[in-house]
């Protein structure tokens, strides 16, 4: 969970723990060295509180750092897994229209060898390895689209295995390269 912390939020919540654990281990180890009878009946109360205290404020750190953003919870992705199948019900967030250009798209279309694994009616391509695009697609917009060839393995489409569409597309392609094929599977009719 740490790692997917901005770095003030984890600071924040580190500090916060931090201090609950320096607590616990000075009156754990130090102060019962120096004051064998440590709390006492006169420092228990005093003990109790400032034990409680920093218990409640470690808690209450946790759901307050925890928490990245409203947005970025309300979009968080639920898989599902049945039988070697992932399924996604979540949807990328909205992106800007695809800044490429369609028709460099639609020969690096052809260039890559996309349509022997996919049917795309634009591009006259009807292989039957990878899913329909001319389905697949239908309502996507271009972050999804982007998403799906730099990373074909975060939402596989039903009835398909991971796997099987190349992962290294974002180190083989330049950014202009994927912009124009975002731009291409996303155009109109």
């Amino acid at each position: 969970m740490l790692l997917a912390l901005s770095t003030g939020h984890s600071i924040g919540l580190a500090v916060v723990a931090g201090l609950f654990i320096v607590f616990a281990l000075v009156s754990a180890l130090v102060i019962p060295r120096r004051w064998p009878q440590f709390p006492g009946e006169r420092g228990l109360t005093w003990f109790i509180v400032v034990t409680v205290v920093l218990c409640l404020g470690t808690l209450a750190a946790v759901e307050a750092f925890a928490k990245e953003g409203g947005e970025e919870t309300a979009q968080a992705e639920t898989r599902t897994e049945t039988s070697g199948t992932t399924t996604s019900t979540a949807q990328p967030p909205p992106a800007a229209a695809p800044k490429g250009d369609p028709a460099a798209g639609k020969q690096l279309f052809a260039a890559q060898g996309c349509g022997g694994c996919h049917a795309f009616q634009p591009a006259g391509a009807n292989g039957t390895i990878g899913p329909d695009l001319d389905e697949a697609l239908t309502g996507k917009d271009a972050a999804f689209v982007r998403e799906s060839i730099v990373d074909p393995n975060k939402q596989i489409a039903s009835g398909f295995q991971p796997g099987i569409m190349p992962a290294n597309f974002e180190q083989t392609l330049s950014a202009k390269q994927i912009d124009d094929l975002v731009a291409f599977l996303t155009q109109p009719g």
